[in-house]
């Protein structure tokens, strides 16, 4: 019932969709293909980087090797979004074992601006990450950055050298 929302002439309806589509049981990887053929059709960055973020969800859920492929090489494409590559590039962290190349640290610092943060706080998974920071900026300091404190916490100490 949910896939014909991502046609939907609202990018916030395509946004929602892909979200609520990413948690689906997909045996037969009617969701996954869902995506990938809207992905190619999506013209807005922010729809965009939603179908990536729950591409990695459903392959979180239900590995697939080309979709992890598929994400790892979306951050390192210089042609796409900055919104596309961040989303990618956070995907692929929660895909993979393997530590972040210096590559990635590079082009997520360079792209993870203040401002784009805060675009980004519309896609529903980058909201729920929740804190006194956009999600994306905790998101990178969590997964890349581990020894920055975190400015939500209530230890004084904390930010302390």
């Amino acid at each position: 019932m949910l896939l014909p929302l991502l046609e939907d002439s609202d990018p916030a309806m395509r946004i929602d969709a892909s979200y609520a589509l990413a948690t689906a049981a997909d045996a037969d990887h009617r969701v996954r293909d869902a995506f990938a053929t809207r992905f190619a059709e999506e013209q807005d960055p922010m729809p965009l980087a939603a179908l990536v973020l729950a591409t990695a969800e459903t392959t979180r859920a239900h590995p697939h090797r080309p979709a992890t492929a598929w994400i790892r090489d979306l951050w390192q494409e210089p042609a796409q979004t900055p919104e596309v590559r961040l989303a990618a590039a956070i995907g692929w962290l929660c895909l993979t074992d393997e530590p972040a190349p210096g590559t990635l640290h590079t082009a997520v610092d360079v792209l993870a601006t203040e401002e784009r943060a805060r675009t980004m706080d519309a896609l529903p998974w980058m909201a729920a990450v929740g804190g006194n920071e956009p999600g994306l900026l905790r998101c990178v300091r969590r997964m890349l950055h581990p020894d920055e404190p975190d400015p939500d916490s209530d230890d004084p100490w904390a930010s302390q050298p």
